[in-house]
C-alpha cells in the first residue's frame, strides 16, 4: 500500500515502520530497550532546580532541605519506574509477543470504554511520576516567589510549571484524537507512536512547540469576562487571539468554519457548556435578538455572574489546576457527548489544536 492509499484509508490499521517517523539515533537506542529512559528533569528544569538550590543554600536551607527530598523523590519513582521494560522492547509472554507495532495496533483498535486496563504499566506508572512532578515545580513557584527570586526566574519557573501540566493534558489529548475515525489512519498511527514515545520518556517535544500557545490561550481566557449579548463571541475571540503566532492564525482561518471547532471555541470562550449556550441562544431568539447582559445570563444558568470572571489570586497568580480542571469538564462532556451521539462539540478546542499542528507537521515531512 502507498502512503498515499494509505492516507486515503481511514478505517483499518496498517504496519508502521520506525523509520517514518523516527531518526536512526533513536531507533537505535530504541532497539536496545533501555530502562532508564524516562526523564526525570529536561536540560531547562535542572537548571531551575539548580539555580534554587545554589540561593536557598544560603537564604533558607530548611527550605532547601524540603525541595531536595522533593526531588529525590521524583529521583526514586523513576528507579522504580526504570524496571518495568520499554516499550520499544519486544516480549514474549506466555507465547504471545509484545512489540512497539502491536502496541500501536492495540490503541488504534481500542472503541469503547475506559482505556486504562488496556495500557502498559509503564504509561499509568509514568502519570503519576509527571502529577508529582508538576506538584514539585508548583512548589518551587512558589518558594521562588515567597523568597524573591528575580522577576525573570519568577515567570520561568511558572511557564515550566505549566508545560509540565501540558505534558499531562498533551495524553489526554493524544488518547481522545486516537478515538477519532475520521481522521486518516497515517494521522492516528503518528499520534499513536507519539503517545508511547510521551510514556517512554515522559517528555513530549511537541508540548515545547505547543504549550506557549495554549497558555496563551487559557491565560487570555483567564482575563476575559465573557460579555454574551447576542452570543457571537467576536469580541471575545478577538481579544484572545492578541499576540498569538501564526499557527494560530492559520487555525483560525482554516478550522474555524467546521462545525465541531466552532462550538469547542464556543465553550472556551464563554465558560459554559454547549448545552448551556443553546439554552442562551433560545432565549435571545425568542426576544428577537436582544442581548442579555451577563447577570441574566447567569440567573438563567442559576450560577452566579462571578463564575463566568476568573479573578486572579491577590499576588497576580493564578493556579494553573484551575485552568486544568476546566479543560477536564470540556473534555469530558465532549467525550459523553460522542459516546451518546449527542449534538455538540465532540472534541475539545485542544483536540482541534492539536490535530492541526500534528497533521500540519507530518503533511511538512510528507513535502520533504
Amino acid at each position: 500500500m502507498s502512503k498515499k492509499d494509505n492516507f486515503s484509508n481511514t478505517t483499518s490499521f496498517s504496519p508502521v515502520e520506525l523509520d517514518e517517523f523516527y531518526t536512526s539515533k533513536e531507533i537505535s537506542l530504541m532497539a536496545k530497550g533501555s530502562t532508564t529512559s524516562l526523564v526525570v528533569l529536561t536540560e531547562r528544569e535542572q537548571q531551575i532546580v539548580n539555580t534554587m538550590f545554589d540561593h536557598l543554600k544560603t537564604v533558607a536551607p530548611d527550605v532547601l532541605v524540603v525541595l531536595a527530598d522533593r526531588i529525590a523523590d521524583l529521583e526514586r519513582l523513576t528507579a522504580n519506574i526504570a524496571h518495568f521494560p520499554s516499550l520499544f522492547q519486544t516480549q514474549v509472554i506466555d507465547k504471545e509477543v509484545r512489540t512497539h507495532k502491536s502496541l500501536i495496533e492495540s490503541l488504534l483498535s481500542h472503541r469503547v470504554g475506559d482505556p486504562t486496563l488496556r495500557l502498559p504499566s509503564k504509561a499509568i506508572l509514568g502519570k503519576g511520576f509527571l502529577v508529582a512532578k508538576y506538584h514539585a515545580f508548583a512548589t518551587m513557584s512558589t518558594i521562588a516567589a515567597d523568597w524573591k527570586f528575580e522577576e525573570d526566574f519568577i515567570k520561568e519557573v511558572r511557564s515550566t510549571t505549566i508545560e509540565i501540566l501540558f505534558s499531562i493534558m498533551v495524553e489526554d489529548v493524544y488518547l481522545s484524537l486516537l478515538e477519532n475515525t475520521n481522521l486518516p489512519i497515517i494521522i492516528r498511527e503518528k499520534i499513536a507512536s507519539e503517545l508511547i514515545l510521551l510514556w517512554e520518556h515522559r517528555s513530549d517535544k511537541n508540548v515545547i512547540e505547543m504549550a506557549p500557545v495554549l497558555e496563551k490561550i487559557w491565560v487570555a481566557r483567564r482575563k476575559l469576562a465573557p460579555a454574551f449579548g447576542t452570543m457571537v463571541g467576536t469580541s471575545e475571540l478577538l481579544l484572545l487571539s492578541i499576540e498569538m503566532d501564526d499557527n494560530w492564525y492559520h487555525f483560525i482561518s482554516s478550522e474555524l468554519g467546521k462545525s465541531d471547532v466552532a462550538q469547542a471555541m464556543e465553550e472556551m470562550l464563554f465558560g459554559i457548556s454547549y448545552e448551556e449556550i443553546k439554552v442562551l441562544k433560545n432565549i435571545i431568539k425568542e426576544k428577537h435578538g436582544a442581548a442579555i447582559s451577563r447577570e441574566e445570563a447567569a440567573k438563567i444558568l442559576c450560577k452566579s455572574s462571578d463564575d463566568f470572571i476568573f479573578a486572579d489570586e491577590e499576588n497576580g497568580v493564578f493556579d494553573p489546576r484551575d485552568l486544568y480542571a476546566q479543560y477536564s469538564v470540556r473534555r469530558d462532556n465532549a467525550r459523553a457527548r460522542r459516546r451518546l451521539l449527542l449534538e455538540g462539540p465532540h472534541y475539545t478546542l485542544e483536540d482541534h489544536y492539536m490535530r492541526f499542528i500534528l497533521q500540519k507537521k507530518f503533511e511538512e515531512l510528507e513535502n520533504d
